[in-house]
C-alpha cells in the first residue's frame, strides 16, 4: 500500500503553533500519548502491521523549499528559528509503539514533547483512513459527495455562517478531505470559508492554516504548575510566546467555570475570544456574555469558536443565538471530512503521563471537559483533580 500521509505539512496547524511555543518553554520536557478508542469497533487482522509500514513511510517526509516559503509566509507569527528547526526535522517512528490483541489497538508515543507533539493528528489520520481501506465500505459516489458539499455550503451561504474546516483527524480519508475543502472554498461567500486547520491543504488551496492550542498545553502545565494554576500559566505563557496573536484561549481543559476564575481581565482583554469544545454550547455563550460583561468589556468585541461535534444545521442554530450578543465562528471537524455513508472512529490520542528533567518521575496527565464522562488520565489522579478544584 502506497503511503497514506504525503506531505509533513499534513497535520494541523495547531500542532506546529505548540511545537514553537514548547521548543522556546518546555525543551527537555518529554511526554507520553495514548490512543483511546471510544467506538465499538473491531480492527482487521494485519492492521497493526499495515499501520506500522505508514508509519514506517513518514520517517521520509521532510519540508519542501515550496511548502517552507508558504508556511513561513502565512505564519509570521512563528519567527525565522523556528521554521529553520522544522526544515530540518524529521519523524522517528521508534517514538511510537503499536500493539494488536486480536481486534483491539494498542498504540503509544514516548518521546521529548517538541518532537513528538506532531504525531497526534497524522496517526489519528492513518488510523481512520487505514481502517475504512482494510474494511472495504461502499461509500457515497463522487457526484454524491460533491452534491452534499454543495449543500453544506449553501446553507453555510444563505445564514452567514463563517466556518473553518477542522476535519482531519477523523476524514474518511485524504481525497475526501481534499475534495471538500476545494467544494467549500470554490462554492462559499468570499470571507464565509476562513480556511482550514490542515497545513498541506491550505498550501493547496491557498487558504490559511486555522489553529491555535490543544488541550494538553493546559493539561501539561497542570502537571507542572498544579491544577489550579493550570489555566494562568497555560495563558501566560501563550501571550509570552505569540504577543498576542494566535489569541484564542480553549476554556474546558478543566471545565469552563474553573477557566473563567483564572481568565481575568487582563486575559479577557489580550485575547480575541475562546473557543467551546464540550458541554453545552447555549449555556457557555451565556456564560461568556456575563464574564465580559462583569470585566466591563462589550461582548460583541469577542468572539467565540465553536468546535464540538458541529453540523451545519446546528452551527446556524447558535449563530442565530449568539446574534447581536457576541461573534461566533465555527470549526467543523468529522462532519465535514467523514460524511460519506459510513460511521467514524470515535477516538483520540491524549497526552497521559509527562516529565520535565530526566531524573524525575513522570507525572500523570489529565483532562476534564464540560461533558460528563469524557475525562481522560488514570482515575485516581481525576479523582485528586476534582477534589484540589473543587468539582
Amino acid at each position: 500500500m502506497e503511503p497514506i500521509i504525503k506531505s509533513i505539512l499534513d497535520n494541523d496547524l495547531y500542532k506546529f503553533s505548540m511545537m514553537n511555543a514548547v521548543l522556546k518553554l518546555f525543551p527537555n520536557a518529554r511526554v507520553r500519548y495514548t490512543f483511546i478508542l471510544r467506538s465499538k469497533v473491531d480492527f482487521p487482522e494485519g492492521f497493526a502491521k499495515e499501520l506500522r509500514k505508514q508509519v514506517w513511510h513518514m520517517k521520509d517526509l521532510k519540508l519542501s523549499s515550496e511548502e517552507f516559503r508558504f508556511f513561513s509566509s502565512k505564519c509570521k507569527y512563528m519567527d525565522p528559528s523556528y521554521f529553520d528547526f522544522l526544515y530540518g526535522y524529521f519523524y522517528n517512528p521508534s517514538e511510537v509503539g503499536i500493539i494488536q490483541n486480536a481486534g483491539k489497538l494498542e498504540l503509544n508515543v514516548e518521546g521529548l514533547w517538541f518532537r513528538v507533539v506532531l504525531w497526534e493528528v497524522p496517526l489519528l489520520a492513518l488510523i481512520s483512513e487505514l481502517y475504512f481501506k482494510m474494511t472495504n465500505n461502499k461509500i457515497k459516489s463522487f457526484c454524491e459527495r460533491a452534491d452534499n458539499n454543495q449543500r453544506k455550503a449553501a446553507l453555510f451561504n444563505y445564514s452567514n455562517v463563517k466556518v473553518a474546516d477542522f476535519g482531519t483527524r477523523r476524514r474518511y480519508s485524504f481525497d475526501v478531505q481534499n475534495e471538500m475543502v476545494a467544494d467549500l472554498n470554490s462554492r462559499m461567500t468570499k470571507g464565509l470559508f476562513v480556511g482550514t486547520s490542515n497545513v498541506h491543504l491550505a498550501r493547496l488551496h491557498n487558504l490559511t492554516p486555522i489553529g491555535t492550542e490543544a488541550h494538553e498545553w493546559i493539561s501539561v502545565h497542570g502537571a507542572k504548575y498544579g491544577y489550579k494554576l493550570a489555566n494562568t500559566m497555560a495563558l501566560e505563557n501563550w501571550v509570552n510566546v505569540y504577543q498576542g496573536d494566535l489569541g484564542t484561549a480553549l476554556s474546558d481543559t478543566y471545565t469552563t467555570d474553573i477557566f473563567l476564575k483564572a481568565f481575568n481581565k487582563k486575559y479577557s482583554k489580550l485575547y480575541d475570544g475562546v473557543r467551546q469544545d464540550s458541554g453545552d454550547p447555549y449555556v457557555f455563550i451565556e456564560k461568556m456574555i456575563e464574564h465580559y460583561t462583569k470585566m466591563g468589556i462589550d461582548p460583541t468585541s469577542k468572539t467565540i469558536i465553536f468546535s464540538d461535534s458541529l453540523t451545519p444545521e446546528k452551527a446556524i442554530e447558535i449563530q442565530k443565538y449568539c446574534l447581536g450578543k457576541i461573534k461566533c465562528s465555527f470549526g467543523i471537524g468529522t462532519n465535514l471530512s467523514n460524511d460519506v455513508g459510513v460511521t467514524p472512529l470515535n477516538m483520540v490520542i491524549k497526552v497521559t503521563s509527562c516529565k520535565f528533567e530526566e531524573d524525575i518521575d513522570w507525572i500523570d496527565v489529565v483532562k476534564l471537559s464540560d461533558d460528563k464522562g469524557k475525562e481522560t488520565g488514570r482515575s485516581k489522579e481525576i479523582s485528586l483533580c476534582k477534589q484540589i478544584l473543587n468539582l
